[in-house]
């Protein structure tokens, strides 16, 4: 299947049942911790996706070996996600600006939970069958709220109320679409300073891919903007952790592999050359230990980052 092809990202839902997991409590250690919070993410999930979900928050492990992966794959995404957002949500918060642009968007809910974001137009770049996919549940959520019988439909515009000032789904395939012209279109100022948000995405491009994401987002980053970016580190074990997965074929992004990681000099360098000043970069097992959350999966926690970049 190519690119232009593929389905909704399954790896955005698996993002969004580990922060429902995690929502109200610090993963799947039971004891909750303020910084981190997102009542939303639920409500994206569709029936059998949440069943993993309450299981993982109730602790009780399912009966059968395809359940219990399901179950150990939530549990282990809520411990990442809950660094990964508390790192992230405070990164925005002291960078406010009026543009957010998050690349990759996914099932992200901070347009719908923070209230920070109330003078902040969003623009939500993604995969036209992820954005279309993330619309629908929108869509199904708020007819759920308001107990209607009405059949949702994908290419409805109603949804949950967000909380940002604008909402502005913006579908690009990242492999083959102009990133500057997508935003051009969609009401984009370049000469407005602009956060950038870069989530979960990165290894799933190549080095190439995401060079060019740099370049095309670098020229529309005015003097006081800044780009958030998630990526991961070189693991053995992380790697071979999630090789087996797709080996096994039992993971729900098992088709979706990484094909870059990056050690944070060459994130940093990458980024400088582009006049991005990395100002922090930070790995998730030490952000967990601020949180004083669980980490089973250290591997995985170590290899996780959250860098920081600014103009100068």
């Amino acid at each position: 299947m190519s690119e232009s092809a593929r389905d909704a990202s399954r790896t955005a839902v698996l993002v969004c049942q580990g922060r429902a997991a995690a929502d109200g409590r610090a993963a799947a250690g039971g004891s909750a911790d303020s910084r981190f919070a997102d009542p939303v993410a639920a409500r994206l999930l569709r029936g059998t996706e949440r069943a993993p979900v309450d299981q993982v928050r109730a602790g009780t492990p399912p009966q059968g070996w395809q359940a219990r992966t399901m179950y150990e794959g939530v549990r282990a995404c809520a411990e990442v996600v809950v660094p990964r957002t508390v790192a992230i949500d405070e990164a925005l918060r002291a960078r406010a600006t009026g543009q957010l642009v998050i690349l990759g968007a996914g099932l992200d809910t901070r347009a719908w939970r923070l209230p920070g974001l109330a003078q902040t137009d969003v623009w939500e770049v993604d995969h036209p069958a992820s954005q279309q996919d993330k619309r629908a549940r929108l869509t199904e959520a708020a007819h759920e709220a308001h107990g209607s019988e009405e059949t949702p439909r994908p290419e409805d515009d109603a949804g949950l109320p967000a909380l940002a000032r604008s909402v502005r789904f913006t579908p690009a395939d990242f492999a083959v679409d102009d990133l500057g012209a997508v935003l051009d279109a969609a009401g984009h100022n370049p000469s407005a300073p602009t956060t950038w948000l870069w989530e979960g995405v990165v290894p799933y491009l190549t080095r190439d891919q995401v060079r060019t994401t740099v370049a095309a987002l670098a020229t529309r980053t005015a003097p006081g903007s800044a780009l958030i970016v998630n990526y991961q580190a070189p693991s053995v074990k992380a790697s071979a952790g999630r090789l087996l997965t797709r080996v096994l074929g039992k993971s729900v992004t098992a088709g979706e592999p990484w094909r870059s990681l990056w050690k944070p000099q060459q994130m940093a360098a990458l980024l400088a050359e582009y006049n991005l000043r990395v100002v922090s970069d930070d790995d998730l097992l030490a952000l967990t230990h601020t949180l004083a959350g669980p980490a089973r999966g250290r591997a995985s926690l170590r290899s996780g980052r959250v860098a920081v970049a600014e103009t100068d």
